[in-house]
């Protein structure tokens, strides 16, 4: 874009708004006779879409009688197969992704892909200038993952026309999940994170309320994940090869991004970022369907790129084809992957340039929203009111200094104008407890690259400075610099000069002298990531004349507040969100009173009234409705309608149900056929063949240490070692068969979770071979996990394993799909766990390990050499070193389960501590599957009990706790 920041603004009236999408159902049908035959209720009329009413639930109470959210949910569009089918034919035979050949499958996906946008950007373009018309006060959800998954059937199922494209699509010889097979996964995303942002906008738009999403459109997203007989390997995702029909790239919307560069004074005294590197990030904007309404909301995604006089033609003619292109490939690098390596200055400097494009460009946008819906009355002050900021964790944390450098030296407001507005239209999700996952950047870094955003971060860090003085006084200063260090945002450099002088100066008729710290050595590498307090030296005791009167001094340590040399200068991204924002939650109960007792207690004492809950929660249309029909329609005749769907409090109905011998009938039929599609779907991914009457025990996840894959799997070796110890009969009496299924990515530079995933595949490997063992045991490692994967596995699970070292887990949200499907889980007292478990009852959840309050003092007894291992675990670690599964060596696998410290060692996960009660749950979970009436009891209890943990309660809570937004009904 080129000229000021805000340049596209005109641009912006509506997400098509140029004239080829103009009344579409118009032009499309002036060019087919075919096209498809909208049956529209009367009062949807785009000739008059610039006059209706506005009903605007937050300004304007006094408006027309406002349309019911029933009312809203009726004026869907209507459409019968034929209609169905005209429009697939004619976007395949003019909207051609391909060439004019048969409509084979790929082609197919195309063009069904594509007539269904066409009634998504009908809908999409209403609720657009409904939000333009009404000025509503509007979430934007900013993230670097959406992990949404395939779009075709969830977006037919919201839009309730899954009979009439599958009727389509038989007319024209295809199936309409063979079609749905095509779609690729989008890979913008990795785990739980994303994959919570698309449930929450799936929740925003069918519950009406306006909000849009911002993400980057990454070329190459994540990896795709290949298993070998070497474990893992990586190559790139293709997921963008064949094009994407559902969006829409917006050339007349693009926002300059500038890195490097300096910063000027201006002679109003005003300052400028000038210079450096500049690129363009382009919009692609991604239609989200409510269920059963025609709210569609928008997911905006950001591409890079530079102007076409950046290709350096001359350099290009002369040979030097790279340096023609390196302003380009700069450029265009930022989306080409999810969270590159950054193990490399260039990695760093990357993920920082991906995190800061998103911010700026997001909110260049989000303001010309604000300036356009305002007409010719900007009030900044009123911008907290229309605008509310969510950054899902730490990645967009430079929203905040982004937002104050576009007020003040873009739009002209003062500093506490700029800080102030900020502070009231920003909020955070924490998402972690990890330390290295708590973002600290390196100062030296961001100071190079976003200039401006260190002097704004600065004059952010001596507000908190502060307010930390005002709070705590100067009398104890021993607890105010324990509470700077543990507060401040800058990490390790000097106190503002005016804060430094008044904390130096004598006091109560004392002489305080400023001394020189005591080096400290600096963390080694095999240590675990901890804050270290720097130390100081005492004073000397000032010398005294026997003849002049003697001053009193202090003899005890004086603090200094001077930064140590040794350690490095860097912005705690964590900190910045907190005091920058109005709003801080959690993302379960636990997690919550961890983030408030123990991540952020500093920050709590300064300001409890920050810090909130909000469980997280998954959308009931995509993670019941939609991927497990058969429990689905079950669920539907007994509680008397699908209301369920949108209302799940419905679920909690067949708690009264459970003993019903018919239901359970029902319900152990409707597992099994799910059961049918995972075996399938495993020799078809794996080759590998199992048992559908077995047991089918599921843990897929992202690879972590701390989700304890691990100790899943040496569960598994214990298990078969004691079978192959016992005669056939011995083993059919004491063990219920089982197909142990694993599925996750473990980052390509985590070395350790790619040891597991080698284990995993390489146990394997030797127990489904085993002929001793045939059916009794099979495990198997399903490649690529992604959404599409998780549709499958999970309603044809039993059980399901949610066993991270206690407080560890921030919510998980996997735990809550299985449940939801009638999964029961295993796990301990962490994350999402706890409240699953008092929803489902005790009785209904297999519980192990130790709990959180006891993981620190566990530790501590490991580093004393106090810890006693359990013999079964001793037994089976050693069994791995034997060599059964295989010549690769396990040394460091095993190793980092012993040893009482060192980086890598001592078992920080407390695998070992939690092992025997891991296999004695196992024991019960065997008892309890023999009884087939009790488990189908505990099942349909688990779905029952799994009502709360809908994203649709969640956004409620959001909408109402953290961004003061209303439901926008559109007429």
């Amino acid at each position: 874009m080129k000229g000021s920041a805000m340049a596209s603004n005109s641009s912006i009236s509506s997400p098509l708004s140029t004239p080829i999408f103009s009344d579409l159902s118009f032009k499309l049908r002036s060019f087919n006779p075919l096209f498809i035959n909208f049956r529209v209720s009367p009062s949807f009329n785009h000739s008059s879409r610039k006059y209706f009413s506005i009903k605007n639930t937050i300004s304007d109470k006094k408006l027309q009688e406002p349309v019911t959210d029933q009312q809203c949910r009726q004026n869907s569009f209507a459409l019968d197969p034929e209609s169905v089918a005209s429009s697939i034919k004619y976007h395949a035979e003019f909207t051609p992704s391909f060439s004019p050949s048969n409509l084979d499958l790929p082609k197919a996906f195309f063009a069904t892909a594509e007539s269904v946008r066409d009634m998504l950007i009908s809908n999409w373009n209403t609720t657009y200038e409904y939000y333009q018309q009404a000025h509503v006060k509007q979430a934007y959800y900013l993230s670097m993952e959406f992990l949404q998954g395939r779009a075709l059937l969830n977006a037919i199922g919201n839009l309730e026309l899954s009979g009439a494209y599958a009727e389509a699509l038989r007319t024209l010889g295809k199936n309409l999940e063979d079609v749905a097979e095509q779609e690729p996964d989008p890979a913008l995303g990795n785990g739980g994170l994303g994959r919570l942002a698309s449930c929450f906008l799936d929740s925003l738009a069918t519950l009406n309320y306006p909000a849009w999403g911002y993400g980057l459109r990454y070329k190459y997203g994540l990896f795709k994940q290949i298993i070998t007989k070497d474990g893992q390997e990586e190559v790139a995702e293709n997921w963008l090869e064949m094009g994407n029909p559902w969006e829409i790239v917006r050339n007349d919307i693009s926002y300059p991004v500038k890195f490097y560069g300096k910063v000027i004074t201006r002679p109003d005294g005003t300052k400028a970022w000038v210079g450096g590197e500049d690129i363009e990030a382009v919009a692609y904007d991604v239609p989200i369907p409510g269920y059963k309404t025609k709210t569609t909301i928008n997911l905006r995604l950001w591409s890079t790129k530079v102007p076409s006089e950046a290709f350096d033609l001359h350099a290009y003619n002369s040979g030097e084809h790279a340096k023609a292109f390196e302003a380009m490939t700069n450029a265009e690098k930022i989306c080409y992957i999810l969270y590159p390596g950054d193990e490399t200055l260039e990695g760093k400097t990357l993920r920082l340039k991906q995190q800061y494009t998103l911010c700026s460009a997001s909110l260049q946008d989000i303001i010309a929203h604000f300036e356009k819906r305002s007409r010719n009355s900007i009030k900044w002050e009123d911008f907290s009111q229309k605008v509310a900021v969510q950054m899902n964790d730490t990645h967009p944390t430079l929203c905040i200094p982004e937002l104050i450098r576009i007020l003040m030296d873009v739009k002209g407001l003062s500093w506490v104008d700029a800080w102030s507005i900020t502070q009231k239209t920003v909020a955070y999700t924490n998402h972690t407890v990890l330390p290295e996952a708590l973002e600290k950047w390196s100062l030296e870094l961001i100071e190079k690259l976003l200039p401006r955003h260190v002097e704004i971060i600065k004059l952010i860090d001596e507000e908190l400075i502060n307010t930390v003085i005002a709070e705590y006084g100067t009398e104890d200063l021993d607890l105010l610099q324990v509470k700077l260090q543990q507060l401040r945002i800058i990490d390790n450099i000097d106190l503002p000069a005016s804060v430094l002088e008044l904390l130096v100066k004598p006091q109560n008729g004392s002489i305080v002298i400023p001394t020189a710290i005591e080096e400290v050595e600096a963390p080694s590498k095999d240590e675990p990531v901890e804050e270290k307090e720097s130390s100081e030296t005492t004073e000397e005791p000032v010398e005294k004349k026997e003849d002049t009167q003697v001053l009193s001094v202090q003899e005890k340590q004086q603090p200094t507040f001077r930064p140590d040399p040794n350690l490095p200068k860097a912005i705690r991204m964590a900190n910045l969100c907190v005091a920058g924002g109005h709003a801080v939650n959690g993302v379960a109960e636990i997690h919550s009173e961890i983030v408030k007792n123990e991540v952020f207690n500093d920050f709590y004492e300064l300001w409890p009234e920050k810090f909130q809950n909000k469980t997280n929660g998954v959308t009931p249309r995509r993670w019941i409705r939609f991927c497990n029909p058969a429990l689905s329609k079950i669920i539907t005749k007994w509680s008397g309608s699908d209301d369920w769907v949108l209302n799940t409090e419905k679920l909690a109905d067949l708690k009264k149900l459970a003993n019903n011998v018919e239901l359970q009938s029902e319900w152990r039929e409707a597992k099994k056929i799910n059961k049918m599609k995972v075996a399938a779907f495993l020799r078809e991914k794996t080759g590998y063949l199992v048992n559908p009457d077995a047991m089918f025990d599921v843990q897929v996840k992202r690879i972590h240490e701390y989700k304890r894959q691990l100790l899943n799997i040496l569960g598994i070796v214990y298990r078969y070692k004691k079978m192959k110890e016992m005669t056939p009969e011995e083993r059919a009496v004491k063990y219920v068969p089982r197909v142990c299924i694993f599925g996750g990515k473990a980052f390509a530079t985590y070395v350790q979770a790619k040891r597991i995933v080698k284990f995993i595949t390489d146990v394997a490997a030797t127990v489904n071979n085993d002929p001793d063992i045939g059916d009794l045991l099979k495990v198997v490692f399903v490649p690529d996990y992604n959404v599409s994967v998780a549709e499958v596995l999970i309603p044809g699970s039993e059980l399901s394993q949610h066993i991270s070292t206690a407080g560890m887990e921030a919510s998980g949200t996997s735990n809550m799909k299985f449940a939801m499907n009638g999964c029961l889980l295993i796990g301990t007292l962490d994350g999402a766990n706890v409240e699953i478990r008092e929803e489902v009852g005790e009785d209904n959840f297999f519980l192990f390990g130790v709990q959180a309050h006891e993981v620190v003092g566990l530790r501590k007894e490991r580093a004393e050499g106090k810890f006693v291992p359990d013999p079964r675990f001793e037994e089976v670690k050693e069994y791995v070193r034997s060599g059964v599964f295989g010549s690769h060596s396990y040394t460091e696998l095993m190793g980092s389960l012993e040893g009482n410290e060192g980086y890598g060692r001592a078992d920080y996960f407390l695998v070992g501590k939690d092992f025997p009660s891991y296999i004695e749950c196992q024991e019960k979970v065997d008892d309890a599957y023999r009884d087939q009436k009790k488990w189908t009891r505990m099942s349909i209890l688990n779905t029952a009990g799994s009502y709360k943990f809908s994203s649709d309660r969640t956004i409620h809570q959001y909408a109402r706790d953290i961004w003061g937004i209303e439901p926008a009904i559109l007429p």
